[in-house]
């Protein structure tokens, strides 16, 4: 059985309004749906499939990759935009949980590759 990752966080919803609402989102990894691929879980059953390289990436510099686009906003916080045929959603990250979640994805995938 592959292992999975879960960790909560919270994510802003970028929108007209002034204040942001904040929203409980669930990252996932699990080696089974690839190596290279976190879920992002939204309320309500929305989930992004985002790759885990383009996340790290992101963290450091501007990426786009089909329809997603991610970059750094500031020294602490991470803009995810979605372009879907139903418009484009945006949602920022404080940068240290998702930082402290990839670091114990990469752990996982090396002790699992030890265990093979």
């Amino acid at each position: 059985m592959s292992p999975v990752i879960k960790e909560h966080a919270r994510a802003r919803l970028v929108t007209d309004a002034r204040d942001l609402p904040t929203v409980p989102v669930e990252l996932r990894y699990d080696t089974a749906d690839g190596p290279g691929t976190i879920h992002i879980a939204f309320p309500g059953g929305a989930e992004w499939a985002v790759g885990r390289e383009l996340l790290e990436h992101g963290l450091r510099a501007p990426v786009e990759r089909d329809s997603l686009r991610i970059w750094p906003c500031g020294r602490a916080q991470l803009v995810v935009e979605l372009h879907s045929a139903s418009g484009v959603e945006v949602v920022q990250f404080d940068s240290a949980p998702l930082i402290r979640f990839l670091r114990r994805t990469h752990t996982e995938a090396r002790t699992e590759t030890a265990r093979a």
